[in-house]
């Protein structure tokens, strides 16, 4: 059973929470995040402290931290982020096209993330765990949230949901993007016991939807300053990781949609000839051609779209990683007809997360910066569960969440 815990959260105050608040670090590049410069109190002068910076200044050089501790600090003295008096639990609600999700922000235990029973079906990079691991050690805090999931427990629900209905949320904006933000802070002693209880007893692990380099960093820091000898309880804040942990029911995972630079030497031809032999392929019904259900695929070549059906033996042999949309176009299209062996470091694939839609995926083709665009059904919420229990991890770029959570409404400080 999962071990999670309250602390004393650094957050802005009411009326400037809506300006603090910032999409992940990971979702934005310099140039976009180069536009809040001039906006003050916006939190990508702590993630992305390379804006108050000269451009072309390395973004993992350690000026940078540098920077992003002298701006948290900033904000800390200015009175922008003040620390609650005592340990709280946060509920943390998002609203999206009319769909809401909650989460219960905590801090999870590093032991269980080493112990996996918080579970993972991601592999990291040591780059970027590099680039996180200097941005904690050099600021001391978690500034990014771990978005988890778990198997829904009607019982928390519950004691959230009764929360959320006798107390008024310390923030509620409406973002740039539309999507509606909700915060509660639980400051009750005796609630806040009951919430921990229920995790212990009643949620068996805990899974990383989105933050796997963000958790892998955080308690690879936590290694390190046990092995200083900064433990002595095992209680110290570095032994929990910042974490917003959702019940799988409320969750929507978004198609991630590929497009292959080239055909491989192929015409288009000879390339539709040869998808011929592992899918059954007509016209699409509609352009641009969005997939109806699983092991079916939306493709754009020379100016048409198709839509694609995989044919029985090559829609893999139930494995929970094979029988997935895409290690299906990747076992039996991308690797075997265009050559594209390993999409982790194949720099002749992309991918274009599906809340951008599928238009960009024909642009990019009628463009010329692409031969041929592939749309996929999304995976869903039980088989990302489902490969995290077995142990293995999923192609990459096969789960893009939405809404995003926005970092600065809380920071967990070390």
């Amino acid at each position: 059973m999962v071990t999670i815990r309250p602390f004393k959260g650094l957050r802005p105050v009411p009326e400037l929470a809506a300006q603090v608040a910032a999409l992940p670090y990971d979702v934005v590049n310099e140039a976009e995040a180069r536009q809040y410069k001039d906006q003050k109190v916006h939190f990508y002068h702590v993630t992305r402290a390379e804006i108050d910076l000269a451009e072309g200044t390395d973004v993992h050089s350690q000026a940078v931290y540098e920077k992003a501790c002298e701006n948290l600090e900033g904000m800390i003295d200015e009175g922008i982020l003040q620390e609650d008096a005592d340990p709280c639990y946060y509920l943390y609600e998002l609203t999206m096209d009319g769909r809401s999700q909650t989460g219960l922000i905590c801090g999870s235990s590093c032991d269980d993330y080493f112990n996996n029973l918080v579970r993972k079906h991601e592999f990291t990079r040591p780059v970027k765990e590099k680039d996180r691991i200097d941005h904690i050690r050099t600021t001391r805090a978690q500034t990014g949230t771990v978005f988890l999931a778990y198997r829904d427990v009607p019982e928390i629900q519950a004691v959230m949901n009764q929360w959320k209905d006798t107390h008024a949320p310390v923030y509620d904006f409406t973002a740039e993007d539309g999507i509606q933000h909700r915060f509660w802070v639980i400051d009750d002693y005796a609630k806040v016991g009951a919430i921990t209880h229920l995790f212990r007893t009643e949620v068996p692990c805990t899974y990383i939807a989105d933050g796997h380099h963000r958790a892998a960093s955080a308690g690879k820091v936590c290694l390190e300053m046990r092995e200083a000898g900064f433990q002595v309880t095992g209680e110290e804040r570095f032994n929990s990781f910042l974490t917003a942990i959702f019940p799988e029911s409320e969750l929507k995972i978004l198609d991630y949609n590929r497009v292959a630079k080239d055909l491989n030497g192929l015409t288009p031809e000879t390339f539709l000839a040869k998808v011929q032999e592992r899918f059954s392929v007509e016209p699409a019904s509609q352009s641009p051609y969005r997939p109806q259900q699983p092991h079916e695929f939306g493709m754009y070549l020379a100016g048409k779209w198709y839509r694609l059906q995989v044919l029985p033996e090559y829609a893999g042999d139930g494995h929970p990683i094979h029988s997935l949309d895409v290690s299906i176009l990747q076992d039996s299209l991308l690797t075997p007809i265009l050559n594209i062996d390993d999409p982790r470091t194949n720099n002749r694939i992309d991918f274009v997360g599906g809340i951008r839609g599928l238009q960009p995926l024909q642009d990019r083709v009628d463009a010329g910066e692409a031969a041929v665009a592939f749309s996929c059904y999304p995976v869903s919420i039980e088989q990302l569960l489902e490969v995290a229990d077995s142990g293995e991890v999923m192609p990459p770029k096969s789960t893009w969440f939405e809404p995003k959570l926005r970092d600065g409404l809380v920071v967990y400080s070390i």
